[in-house]
């Protein structure tokens, strides 16, 4: 006959391995998070740019027209309506904000309209067409234009709904982390 100690002692021994193995694979989790961000991964949540893995590639020379980059934002008060609002998440720039996936679309020097759309230097910017309420009914301020300074970028997504320089105008170049690489990603 089994007393009652020995059966609670294998539910208590049960207990503890169980405990002991969501710790690991815990552990084991955390760990390959920080090895992914260290080696330079991301995952992109937001609907910007394609979903999925990503990975930032070193910018070895100046930033130009085209490249897609991660870039962190500045506390500005446009970025921080945007992170009170929701549009940006949780990360690793100051005021702990993610890198932003992002195109430069403008440099230093060019002269960005914006109006119904945006254009560069008198070109229109395809699918640039600004939103005047963002999904929660809330009006969207759009920036107001002019030409971008020494030093800065003008980012944007083509995805209609991106919060990006059409709404918080240029950014330091200095905020570019790197290039933006598509490792594994699925665009809805």
């Amino acid at each position: 006959m089994k007393t009652p100690v020995f059966a609670f002692g294998t539910r208590s021994a049960q207990r503890t391995h169980a405990v002991v193995l969501l710790a690991l694979a815990a552990s084991v989790a955390s760990g390959g998070v920080a090895a992914a961000i260290v080696g330079g991964f991301r995952i992109n949540l937001t609907p910007s740019e394609p979903l999925g893995l990503w990975r930032i590639v070193a910018l070895d020379r100046p930033a130009a027209r085209g490249d897609l980059v991660f870039i962190c934002p500045p506390l500005t008060a446009a970025i921080r309506e945007g992170r009170a609002r929701g549009y940006l998440r949780v990360g690793s720039c100051p005021g702990a904000i993610a890198p932003l996936i992002k195109t430069i679309i403008a440099v230093a020097g060019q002269h960005v309209e914006i109006g119904a759309h945006v254009t560069i230097d008198g070109r229109p910017v395809p699918f640039s067409d600004l939103t005047e309420r963002d999904g929660a009914g809330r009006p969207m301020t759009p920036f107001p234009g002019g030409v971008v300074p020494a030093g800065s970028v003008f980012v944007y997504s083509a995805f209609r709904s991106s919060y990006d320089s059409r709404y918080f105008g240029p950014l330091p170049a200095s905020g570019i982390v790197g290039l933006a690489q598509q490792v594994l990603t699925y665009a809805p």
